[in-house]
């Protein structure tokens, strides 16, 4: 299985653990990065995530994602394909770096997408015909894969 995780995924370990919500998605991502570590799962990284990342002011943060990505089994480069599917995705309503992703797991062919941003989960499943990968929030996906 190949999966793409997004940057509010990747910094979520880094958030403020006070909540319970933000904890337990948290263990989430720790999970899935540990299944990637054991190659039970492919990760896709990609340049977007390094675009998006930059623009964190938090540079410890952006140091820990950097060194998370360094263990990506495959790094995708954006090309005029993905920055057009993007485009095509940010006109009927992603945010821009949400198109990006997107367009970047599509062209991957990752079967998922994580991300913690609920605005996007909702979006992603009001138009999942017209998307090529599954957008899913972490904590859900390892809490039906547990079972």
């Amino acid at each position: 299985m190949k999966v793409y995780l997004d940057v509010c995924c990747l910094n979520r370990p880094f958030d403020d653990q006070s909540q319970y919500k933000i904890r337990l998605e948290s263990e989430a991502v720790i999970c899935i990065l540990g299944m990637i570590e054991t190659g039970d799962i492919e990760w896709v990284c990609s340049e977007a995530v390094d675009l998006e990342t930059d623009k964190n002011s938090d540079e410890e943060k952006k140091d820990r994602v950097r060194q998370i990505c360094r263990k990506a089994s495959e790094y995708i480069k954006l090309t005029d394909g993905i920055e057009n599917r993007a485009i095509t995705l940010e006109a009927s309503g992603f945010g821009a770096f949400d198109a990006m992703h997107l367009a970047t797991a599509e062209s991957a062919h990752a079967e998922v997408l994580f991300t913690t941003d609920q605005k996007f989960e909702r979006l992603a499943a009001r138009r999942r015909k017209n998307l090529g990968v599954s957008v899913v929030n972490p904590l859900q996906w390892v809490k039906e894969r547990c079972r």
